[in-house]
């Protein structure tokens, strides 16, 4: 007899609290195709930011940004002295285009009283009038308790106040937050059981930590063992200071080991758990970041073994180096990677996108070893779907040739115009063969890429209504050794005017170059994906 399993809720805050990470500031684009990845991955919650705070938030809280997930606007409590209905702030949170408010409230008597510079009866009335507030707009409430573990163990009389005012006008979730980070997982789940005993059942409870003793996923599992149902973090761990609990590690967690697995359930399907390697890495991309190697679960060395003892059993039995199985998180083996468990990988892979390869084929080893050489050149296949795409169905079945470029050339020139005012002019050629006839373009641009860019889609003969709608959405470089002379990898992201977003890469010693190869791929995925002869899984 099968035991039924409790639900557990997953709340990413990566657009919200993740982006006071130093370094980090996401457009509005940004948080569109973040907030799209969370979605489809199977988070509950998706906390987009602030609206009111910052022109980003309120713009991206003008429409409603996910559509299974519950959107949720982030915010201060009311102001004291001012009632929920003149509070502005509170306002900006009940207009917006969420389906639900998480309230920031105190719940450390020291803060209400060195922060807010109120009484501790008035912080209480602004948590309840703010729950109130979002409830009659139909809004679902929820309440972090900033500092809550700290102040409980302050004043655990007051702080417990505070979660049970929350939970008592109607807050779904009232959430015990580690702000500081410095909590103990032993600490946790004494101070969360006092919680439950106190009468906020576990159902409504949730965790949300801090990583400043590297310890932010330790007590998030330690908050849900103790009985909270809703767990809090970002993708790949980031926030400010050290970072929040790491929904990358949590997750997997949770669904592959028994002592959460057999007790629990998650939004997230097993076939979903599969893909959670890919956003990781797809989330440092769009942060022009390199992925962390070691990094539980999806770095890329997760399941590496080098030669030797370790490798010579994994070759008899995985299961003798391995905590789970690579699959199940979408990561992959790397010990002796030309075998059987390679080549699954790739037909993994291929499949994914409607390319269908037998599993013998001579060609697919061709593929396969050009990928690996490739990737040891500085190519990153991950974050560049469409280039993939096209270097597999090149090798596999090969792929039209819509036009050739037979040369390009940029120049950059220095100067001081007219007016005396310096100005760097950038200038393209391109030659290109379509059809039998050569095309040259000629363009100017901000910046060689952009010159390149416009003179490659200058004239592309009958194919050129076709890229009418493409643009380029983003553009990132990384340098991938030192010097001047290095390699460089381009990583580019287009859209079409279907929604449609695909990544292209290039690499070489000259960033033109790469440049040029990026925006070559990214143009010829386009004409594919006209013809509906590419993928659905880069176009996504």
């Amino acid at each position: 007899m099968t035991m039924s399993r409790e639900r557990l809720y997953l709340f990413d805050t990566t657009l919200r609290d993740g982006q006071q990470t130093p370094g980090i500031d996401f457009s509005v684009e940004d948080k569109i195709a973040i907030a799209k990845l969370l979605d489809e991955f199977g988070f509950d919650y998706v906390e987009g930011g602030y609206p009111g705070a910052n022109p980003t938030d309120t713009a991206f809280f003008r429409e409603k940004r996910t559509a299974r997930a519950k959107f949720v606007a982030f915010g201060m409590t009311k102001r004291v002295g001012v009632s929920a209905s003149n509070d502005p702030g509170l306002a900006a949170l009940v207009q917006s285009k969420s389906d639900a408010i998480c309230f920031v409230a105190k719940s450390w008597d020291y803060h209400v009283r060195v922060a807010l510079g109120c009484t501790n009866d008035e912080n209480l009335e602004s948590i309840k009038a703010s729950v109130e507030a979002a409830g009659a707009s139909a809004k679902e409430a929820m309440v972090d308790c900033e500092h809550f573990f700290d102040g409980f163990k302050a004043n655990p009389d007051y702080a417990l106040a505070c979660a049970k005012t929350a939970y008592d006008a109607g807050a779904r979730w009232v959430v015990l937050c580690d702000t500081n980070g410095g909590t103990q997982p032993s600490e946790v789940r004494l101070i969360v059981e006092k919680v439950i005993a106190a009468g906020i059942p576990g159902e409504h409870l949730g965790i949300h930590a801090h990583d400043d003793t590297g310890q932010a996923v330790a007590n998030s599992l330690a908050a849900v063992e103790a009985g909270v149902r809703q767990v809090q973090g970002t993708l790949n761990g980031i926030g400010e200071r050290c970072g929040n609990a790491n929904l990358i590690s949590i997750v997997p967690t949770l669904a592959l080991k028994p002592a959460f697995a057999d007790r629990f359930e998650t939004g997230i399907s097993a076939e979903a758990l599969t893909g959670i390697s890919r956003l990781s890495r797809a989330f440092d991309e769009l942060l022009n970041r390199a992925p962390e190697a070691q990094a539980p679960y999806v770095g890329s060395s997760a399941f590496a073994t080098k030669a030797g003892i370790h490798a010579s059993a994994l070759a008899k039995e995985p299961a003798t180096y391995e905590h789970v199985p690579p699959e199940s998180v979408g990561n992959r083996r790397r010990v002796m990677v030309s075998d059987q468990g390679g080549k699954a990988n790739f037909l993994a892979e291929l499949k994914r996108r409607g390319i269908d390869v037998p599993k013998d084929d001579h060609r697919l080893d061709a593929l396969i070893s050009v990928v690996k050489e490739r990737e040891a050149s500085g190519y990153a296949y991950e974050g560049a779907d469409a280039s993939f795409e096209l270097l597999a169905r090149k090798m596999l079945h090969g792929l039209p040739e819509f036009f050739h470029v037979t040369s390009f050339r940029c120049m950059i020139e220095r100067r001081f115009d007219a007016n005396g005012q310096l100005k760097t002019v950038s200038e393209a050629v391109v030659k290109v063969l379509v059809e039998g006839e050569e095309k040259m373009s000629v363009a100017e641009g901000h910046g060689p890429v952009n010159a390149l860019d416009i003179a490659l889609r200058k004239d592309l003969g009958r194919y050129q209504n076709e890229i009418a709608d493409l643009e380029l959405a983003d553009f990132k470089v990384r340098i991938l050794n030192g010097g001047t002379e290095a390699i460089t990898r381009v990583l580019i992201e287009s859209h079409d005017g279907t929604g449609a977003r695909w990544w292209t890469v290039g690499v070489s010693e000259n960033i033109i170059d790469a440049s040029f190869q990026a925006l070559m791929d990214s143009i010829i995925y386009k004409l594919m994906k006209n013809r509906e002869m590419a993928g659905l899984v880069a176009a996504e």
